[in-house]
């Protein structure tokens, strides 16, 4: 007979192990992620966070414009499409806060909403976070967050709130746990995309928008209250 297979001897080395606190039927404990090593650019207070973030995001080639409330948003848009010689079009994700910002104030400005089917050159979406010590986005998929919008389009337009930033990657992931059950797809997008494949010359836009700009909302005097809180 198979040692392997002798009931007598399992049974046996099954309470060896649970003697030792080793039964393998027992569930290996949850990590804690809030105790994980973070690094000093990934700490700090509100403001600091915002700041390292923009930092972090131009040094990758995108563009970050901070406005006041929702309000600012359609103009800051509209004269970016103006700065950037793009139309005055673009595709926008079907997500409940960027529907409550006023686009009406901007009518030359048209705005329609959905996934993108490649023939878009402008999308604008929100994000679920900014992570400070890179710079990256984080993008969640479903029906409000059309992930098209966040590669086929040439210009990518983000919308994200101050209060959305963190420090770190963990901070971040831990958000999305807290909303609940997480999504099919996140998207980690540090910058606009780039490739230097082709005889080591750098190409934006080789797999994705070669455009990516933020649109950062929150006062900075919010901001400041938030991390003296």
């Amino acid at each position: 007979m198979d040692m392997q297979d002798d009931p007598q001897r399992s049974a046996i080395l099954g309470q060896i192990r649970v003697s030792l606190g080793r039964d393998r039927r027992e569930k290996p404990p949850d990590r804690d992620h809030e105790n994980l090593l973070v690094p000093e650019r990934a700490q700090g207070c509100a403001e600091q966070l915002v700041q390292r973030f923009t930092e972090e995001a131009e040094s990758v080639a995108a563009s970050v414009q901070r406005v006041a409330s929702n309000d600012d948003v359609p103009e800051a848009v509209a004269r970016y499409l103006v700065a950037e010689n793009l139309p005055a079009s673009v595709r926008m994700a079907p997500d409940g806060r960027l529907a409550a910002i006023p686009w009406s104030r901007t009518p030359t400005v048209t705005v329609s909403t959905g996934a993108s089917d490649g023939s878009d050159e402008v999308s604008l979406t929100g994000a679920h976070a900014g992570v400070a010590e890179t710079g990256t986005l984080v993008l969640r998929s479903g029906p409000e967050f059309p992930t098209t919008l966040n590669f086929l389009p040439a210009t990518h337009i983000v919308v994200l709130n101050t209060d959305q930033i963190v420090g770190s990657y963990e901070e971040a992931l831990t958000r999305l746990r807290a909303e609940g059950p997480l999504p099919r797809t996140v998207n980690f997008i540090t910058g606009p995309s780039r490739t230097a494949d082709i005889e080591q010359q750098l190409v934006l836009g080789a797999h994705g928008p070669r455009r990516l700009h933020i649109v950062l909302v929150g006062d900075r005097s919010e901001a400041k209250a938030a991390g003296d809180g």
